[in-house]
């Protein structure tokens, strides 16, 4: 299985692709710089819609709309070229960003914030009525979610872990709780980032300076690996009307020469494997 090259923006961090279902398109960001793009693969036109300080995911909104999460803990909803600020702050964020996040079945969404020089990173629920929680701590990187299919779980990554772990998850509640170290790359090369879960409950993570995409059962064991010719392999998002293509993003530090020819492009796979549709955020939607 040989990966195909969308589009080439070059991102310094591409990352946080999503598929919004009603429009059929695909959105994902470049972290560092703040900019949000847009796939349309029906006409295989990409834009770039928006600029920021920093976006670190997105999520979509029961109404179509866009949430933007942001540095220290700022969460935007944009529609449309408008720009609303839902969350200003975290307090305790004011040195970090949103680095990972995903909604959840009631609308909540789950974000993860970067380490500092003085602490590690956290892990956030964001509530539909917009008030913030925080439910875990001490993550050298959070990073990539998804949900079990029967959502009694949430995987959650930690990069400098190298690990995912499976948090217990009360849908009722949104509580997490119990983690569990569910794959371990330790020894191997690159670290586990973004990541989604497709319809049989098997994890897809990409591999930041590992070169590949590694699909694992849900008891950790690696079943198939892609590699890509980028370094950092960044995040991973099924799409299209049937949820067969496997959108993947890269990431572009140091130049081509050292990061590989396609670092900072958008590809796509399509595997023997069907993605199953994310859940859409209701916050501040009322």
């Amino acid at each position: 299985m040989k990966p195909e090259r969308l589009v080439d923006p070059n991102c310094e961090v591409g990352e946080g692709p999503i598929w919004h279902a009603h429009e059929q398109r695909l959105y994902w960001v470049d972290i560092v710089n703040g900019r949000l793009y847009r796939y349309d693969p029906t006409d295989d036109v990409h834009e770039q819609i928006h600029e920021q300080d920093v976006i670190g995911g997105v999520t979509v909104q029961a109404d179509g709309s866009l949430l933007l999460f942001g540095d220290g803990g700022s969460i935007r909803r944009w529609y449309d070229g408008d720009v609303e600020t839902l969350v200003e702050s975290i307090d305790g964020e004011a040195d970090s960003r949103f680095n990972d996040v995903i909604a959840d079945p009631k609308g909540r969404v789950y974000g993860g914030t970067m380490p500092t020089e003085d602490r590690l990173g956290r892990l956030y629920r964001v509530d539909t009525d917009g008030s913030v929680t925080r439910v875990a701590s001490g993550f050298n990187i959070p990073n990539g979610m998804g949900f079990t299919p029967d959502l009694d779980q949430l995987y959650v990554t930690d990069s400098n872990a190298h690990e995912i772990r499976a948090y217990d998850y009360d849908r009722e509640t949104g509580s997490v709780s119990d983690p569990e170290v569910v794959v371990d790359v330790s020894g191997e090369a690159g670290i586990p980032d973004g990541m989604t879960v497709d319809a049989e409950g098997y994890i897809w993570s990409a591999r930041w300076n590992g070169g590949c995409l590694v699909r694992y059962a849900p008891d950790g064991t690696e079943v198939e690996r892609v590699d890509f010719p980028a370094r950092k392999v960044s995040s991973v998002a099924f799409g299209d009307a049937d949820l067969t293509t496997a959108y993947v993003t890269t990431a572009n530090r140091d130049g081509r020469e050292t990061e590989g020819d396609g670092a900072g492009a958008l590809f796509a796979l399509r595997p023997e494997a069907d993605g199953r549709e994310e859940f859409v955020s209701r916050v501040a939607s009322e």
